[in-house]
């Protein structure tokens, strides 16, 4: 099992599924009312932190309560499924649905650009890698492989103060809601480098362990 790259579609399926769960908490405060389309404010009026932090989701169920605990439910499930189950052998497709099954119940709408990258990774958990080995110089996989934890680590933290800016609106130091604006479109971005960066490091860490473990010799027994 490639442990690297598991490692990091993990962590990036745990930092979306929070999202989702964020999502639903907010839809579940609408009570049971119905919604207005499928296209809805995850955050009502009545709950917003801020004027930019309305949320926008998707949802084919007609009523706030019920999409914020199926949009939570799905959520907890990607979570348990991403730590306990994604190497299994339909671990990488059972993940992209309930990604998907999360985006048509008002888990948010912008972590979609995510869900091909998270599966194309995923898929590789339980491959031998050959065509990246081909792609990926000797020279450059040492370096990639030392990047890997530093990139998934910044990256998964640039989301979060993503997440946390767009709900609540805070950030220290910050109050002009522009820049706020403009500092949450900067993490966004810096994110979106750091994420691929982390799959390809990781991709080459786990070749590194590959190699390694090939060149260990094998122990004899008497």
């Amino acid at each position: 099992m490639n442990r690297a790259t598991r490692i990091v579609v993990t962590v990036m399926a745990v930092v979306f599924a929070l999202s989702g769960i964020l999502h639903g908490y907010y839809e579940t405060l609408q009570g049971n009312t119905p919604t207005d389309g499928l296209m809805i404010a995850a955050v009502g009026e009545a709950f917003l932190h801020w004027e930019e932090g309305q949320e926008p989701a998707l949802t084919i169920i007609p009523n706030f309560l019920i999409t914020g605990l199926a949009a939570i439910t799905v959520s907890v499930a990607i979570i348990i499924w991403a730590v306990g189950f994604l190497h299994t052998q339909h671990g990488a497709t059972i993940m992209l649905l309930l990604f998907l099954i999360s985006f048509f119940v008002g888990a948010g709408v912008a972590q979609i650009i995510f869900f091909p990258m998270l599966w194309g990774l995923a898929v590789n958990i339980n491959r031998p890698l050959a065509w990246w080995r081909r792609r990926l110089p000797a020279g450059s996989r040492r370096v990639l492989a030392r990047l890997w934890p530093w990139a998934i680590t910044a990256g998964a933290l640039l989301m979060l103060i993503t997440l946390e800016i767009s709900f609540f609106g805070l950030f220290p130091g910050v109050t002009d809601p522009q820049a706020l604006l403009g500092l949450m479109g900067l993490c966004l971005l810096l994110a979106l480098i750091l994420f691929p960066l982390s799959f390809v490091g990781a991709i080459a860490a786990d070749l590194q362990r590959a190699d390694q473990q090939a060149d260990s010799p094998i122990p004899v027994t008497a």
